[in-house]
């Protein structure tokens, strides 16, 4: 009894704790994780190096610029020893700059199979946001689905003890009555002790479940579900065969396609090192000297060269060899990814329609339980009262109570975690 008041002095706290928190809508709270989740800023920065990957391949087909320059100018003293003297030296100012341009004619198809590798990326990394996006949109739902059950957890618990404390009034004036033992009373009130600690549990799972959700979506202040209707666990109108075929070709196998595509792309500019390379290059170059400060000079000390070059590598130890190997290793690993993506999207999306129609189906035969139970509880607590059934049955009709109120919140739990896992797969929402 003493721990029972001691948990008890605990609920206003709760309760408190409870009404601070800021109640958000799911779609909000989708929103916000989908912009502060360390996983959604990861993958939309991978499209942004993605992204800045092409433009350098872009640049790859550019002429190359480099400007140099420079002057000098040096005083001092010299020492010669045969004559002991010391002279002294004053230098003009030595001026220099160059500039040169180099442009490659061909190199074999590298260039463009690396950009045609490099836009596969971008591709791939925009897939992962996607698939990113909603897996961040599953957690999140998943503890706004929590808070939802621990409400409803709370909800039961305190129809337990409004019923408990019932059966407590009435045990209690059989037992004053003589029409019963105080056994019965004690039973009665353990039972009351129970659907309290049962409001108390509810209680801590929802503030766990509310400082979840605060964390994935990146809130300072505590946020909490919207008190809403919680018996609506959404419908899927679209056929099975019609998620699964969506499936196979959602963000996760897109991902993997894209990969297998530049993986292509990259074991085909590794084969380019085995073709000559052309290139051509320009220089302007000036050096001299100048008693002013300045960069230029005599113009009849400028140089300029141009010049065509051919380079063939005939041997060069076996590294041509070792990266075409390594790049059709990474072909194939991505061509058995990409398979494997498309099966394992198939198990998944069949596995999870198969929990959502089977959560369904126990929604509506919890929903059957419960309302028998309550008319079972009614009919055992009318009994009771009237001397015509003993406390143990009472109870049992009170056990079946709670079981079914726990099993349909948990079905609906199911149900709704379950939608959630296939919005994931498919990448929209249902």
């Amino acid at each position: 009894m003493k721990a029972l008041v001691m948990s008890l002095m605990l609920v206003p706290g709760l309760l408190l704790a409870q009404d601070s928190a800021r109640p958000i809508s799911l779609d909000e709270a989708v929103s916000l994780a989908r912009r502060n989740a360390p996983a959604a800023v990861q993958a939309r920065n991978s499209i942004r190096s993605s992204s800045a990957q092409v433009r350098a391949r872009y640049g790859a087909f550019l002429p190359s610029l480099t400007f140099a320059a420079g002057v000098s100018q040096q005083d001092g003293t010299r020492f010669i020893a045969d004559q002991n003297l010391v002279v002294a030296q004053d230098q003009p100012w030595r001026g220099s700059h160059r500039f040169n341009s180099s442009l490659q004619l061909f190199d074999g198809g590298r260039r463009w199979f690396e950009l045609q590798a490099a836009r596969a990326n971008v591709d791939a990394a925009e897939a992962t946001e996607v698939s990113q996006s909603f897996n961040v949109a599953l957690q999140v739902k998943q503890q706004y689905f929590a808070v939802l059950a621990a409400r409803e957890s709370e909800s039961a618990a305190r129809k337990q003890l409004e019923q408990a404390e019932q059966q407590l009034r009435a045990s209690t004036a059989r037992v004053a009555a003589g029409a019963a033992t105080r056994s019965d009373s004690l039973r009665s009130s353990i039972q009351v002790g129970n659907a309290r600690l049962a409001i108390l549990t509810a209680q801590n799972n929802l503030q766990s479940a509310n400082a979840a959700l605060s964390r994935l979506v990146g809130s300072e202040a505590i946020v909490t579900a919207v008190a809403d209707d919680t018996s609506d666990t959404g419908a899927i109108a679209v056929s099975s065969d019609e998620l699964i075929s969506i499936a196979e070709a959602g963000p996760a196998v897109r991902q993997a396609q894209m990969q297998l595509a530049a993986a292509k792309q990259s074991s085909r500019a590794a084969k380019t090192d085995y073709l000559p390379t052309l290139s051509v290059s320009w220089g302007l170059s000036y050096a001299g000297a100048d008693p002013a400060f300045r960069f230029t000079g005599d113009p009849r000390l400028r140089n300029l060269s141009t010049s065509l070059n051919v380079s063939l590598p005939i041997f060069n130890g076996f590294t041509r060899e070792q990266q075409v190997v390594t790049a059709r290793v990474a072909q194939e690993n991505a061509e058995a990814t990409f398979r494997d993506s498309r099966l394992i999207q198939r198990q998944q999306m069949t596995q999870q329609l198969g929990a959502f129609r089977t959560a369904e189906a126990q929604i509506e035969i919890q929903l059957a339980s419960v309302q028998a139970g309550e008319e079972d509880l009614r009919v055992q607590q009318e009994r009771y009262n009237l001397g015509a059934s003993t406390l143990l049955d009472l109870l049992n009709s009170q056990t079946t109570l709670d079981q079914a109120r726990k099993a349909l919140i948990d079905a609906r739990l199911a149900a709704r975690t379950a939608k959630a896992q296939i919005e994931a797969i498919i990448g929209r929402d249902l």
